[in-house]
């Protein structure tokens, strides 16, 4: 018998259905914007009497609080409204103080029974759900004179090891240039140093008195160093991120030298600049000797103590490159410190170094690279100039007291949030290179919201003027296509919930975009329908003919546009593939629906029927 499907074919397109309903459900019920709460040392104990008095001193405040809730020792505190978080955030901080951490959060509202099948909303982009963009410029040229540095310190180990006497080092541009004493030292630390550093071209150019040798930098040797600065960063700035807690950040790399950073539902944009630009790193060091010559030692100043500093030799221990794990906590005296792993090289050079140099002091010094701009006249105009530069100070100077392995602590920070950063900027790595904030961006909540309603508003607009066509042109045909629409809809966001796909602006124009053309395969069969019943075939007959000739040519235009909305996502950046997510999952919903769905419902009203006439 003509247009009748089988139980099993039934019963298959209502599972589909069901399961795409209940996974399109959490996105009724948007998470709340919500402040944590969590402590961070032994004894600061988080009760519901302490909570009770938080939340009474937001109310105070005129900020509005949805719910608190409090699970063992951390508390989550619900808001009615996003721009209300850092007030309120401020408000927690001044009076926990520092035994608590205080973090902005998006809590989700999801009920438990769609949580119990996993169940969860789409994530919003940046432009729904406002936050921060970041473009970050890596300093190439700082990266080739760190990694100078380094080898110019490796090399005057070595040749310290073999007894080779050398004068003065110095770096100008790509080259590291070493004085001897004479000629002789000189062929010996070149005939030493030449084969463990391949990276250089080797010279010796002429000098007035004694010997010289240079190293230069290959131009390869610094390509492939500034491809690796840009990709340490990359991945650097992906463990920050990923500590920040951050719902779907956007971390990558966009040219030879620049990353792009977007954090979406973020407030806090200094804290985010703080750690996401912090090029933060350590260097344990000896202090110097007072027989030490002068070219080894370098004065640094404390960091927290104007005034004062200390002569340290140039030579560095062990990095925080070395550093596998770090935690802030406080010791006897409630005093923040931050406690140190060292992977087995670090824990070896830090062990070799401290067995060795009992009873003397060694510094924790602390380093940062930082960018300022300065105005300079160029041609009679005014043009500002981005310069680098380092600030090296020391955290604390103690005496090693025996030798120190793997496991070890710093203390004589200020507080226990300084403390807390300096441990995330450690165990998240080091930055190969600086980099500077080359453009900065903020949307806030308020225009994520406005950007949502528009969203909304355009695909309801959409929406209802293809329900009216449709209506208007294929009359009791034209219910069937609309309600094939609108369960097209509701599988959309649901395969775009279940594949964590995040909504961004141009993914709503997808969904417009993908509203307009899922009807076309409607217009098509209905249209080859018409075609038959003009050509006096039966109603039954022609029913059939509609949608098996219609079925090839729905197939090509899909295919077409689904492989231009792959070649999108492949070659595009964030907003385009959101764009092509969208695009994509509505081709394969809408063609499930008008096919498959549609001639369903055809079927179960009027499938088998003997008709000689419908409203088409």
């Amino acid at each position: 018998m003509l247009n009748r499907y089988p139980l099993w074919k039934y019963l298959l397109i209502l599972v589909v259905l069901l399961v795409g309903l209940i996974y399109a459900l959490p996105n009724l019920y948007p998470a709340d914007p919500a402040v944590q709460i969590s402590s961070t040392a032994s004894g600061a104990a988080l009760d519901q009497e302490r909570l009770d008095r938080l939340t009474q001193a937001l109310e105070d405040k005129d900020i509005a609080i949805k719910q608190s809730e409090l699970d063992g020792n951390s508390a989550l505190i619900r808001l009615e409204r996003a721009g209300q978080q850092v007030a309120a955030r401020e408000i927690i901080d001044e009076r926990l103080g520092d035994a608590y951490t205080v973090a902005l959060n998006l809590a989700d509202a999801t009920p438990g029974w769609l949580q119990a099948l996993s169940a969860t909303p789409m994530k919003l982009g940046l432009d729904l759900q406002g936050g921060v963009h970041f473009l970050l410029e890596v300093d190439m040229d700082a990266a080739v004179e760190q990694r100078l540095e380094a080898n110019a310190s490796a090399v005057r180990d070595l040749l310290r090891d073999e007894r080779i006497r050398y004068r003065d080092t110095s770096i100008d541009g790509r080259a590291i240039t070493f004085q001897f004493a004479n000629a002789d030292d000189r062929n010996a630390a070149r005939g030493l140093i030449t084969d463990q550093f391949p990276d250089f071209e080797y010279s010796t150019p002429d000098t007035e008195r004694g010997a010289s040798l240079t190293m230069t930098f290959t131009d390869q040797a610094v390509q492939d160093l500034q491809d690796y600065a840009v990709n340490q960063n990359l991945t650097t700035i992906r463990n920050r991120v990923n500590e920040l807690g951050v719902s779907e950040p956007l971390v990558q790399r966009q040219g030879p030298s620049r990353i792009v950073v977007e954090l979406p539902g973020v407030q806090d944009t200094a804290a985010a600049k703080r750690i996401v630009g912090a090029t933060a790193n350590l260097e344990f060091r000896l202090e110097a000797r007072p027989d030490t010559p002068e070219r080894e030692i370098e004065t640094l100043p404390f960091r927290n103590d104007e005034g004062r500093s200390a002569d340290l030799m140039r030579d560095i221990i062990v990095t925080g490159d070395h550093v596998s794990s770090a935690s802030r906590s406080f010791d006897e005296n409630n005093r923040p410190q931050v406690n140190i792993n060292l992977d087995g090289t670090g824990g070896s050079m830090m062990s070799r170094a401290t067995r060795a140099n009992i009873g003397r002091n060694m510094a924790v010094v602390f380093i940062e690279h930082k960018t300022r701009t300065r105005t300079v006249m160029e041609d009679g105009e005014e043009v500002e100039k981005r310069e680098a530069y380092t600030e090296r100070g020391i955290i604390s100077l103690a005496t090693i007291q025996s030798t120190l392995g793997n496991r070890f602590r710093i203390t004589g920070l200020e507080s226990a949030s300084e403390a807390g950063d300096l441990a995330l900027l450690l165990r998240s790595g080091s930055l190969a290179a600086p980099i500077y904030f080359a453009q900065e961006r903020t949307i806030g909540p308020s225009l994520g919201a406005q950007n949502i309603a528009q969203g909304i508003m355009s695909v309801e607009v959409g929406l209802l003027l293809v329900v009216l066509f449709m209506l208007a042109r294929y009359k009791a045909f034209g219910v069937v296509a609309n309600v094939s629409l609108g369960l097209n809809l509701v599988l959309l966001v649901a395969a775009m919930s279940l594949l964590g796909a995040t909504l961004t602006l141009p993914g709503i124009a997808g969904i417009v975009l993908t509203l307009g053309m899922a009807v076309d395969a409607n217009v098509l069969i209905f249209e080859r329908i018409r075609e038959e019943l003009r050509a006096k075939m039966p109603v039954q007959q022609a029913i059939h003919t509609g949608f098996e000739r219609a079925f090839t040519s729905i197939v090509d235009a899909n295919i077409t546009t689904l492989l231009v909305a792959v070649i999108l996502f492949s070659i595009g950046t964030g907003p385009v593939k959101g764009f092509a997510v969208t695009l994509s999952l509505g081709i394969l919903t809408s063609m499930f629906t008008a096919i498959m769905v549609s001639r369903a419902m055809i079927n179960l009203t009027i499938g088998g029927r003997p008709l000689k006439k419908i409203w088409i």
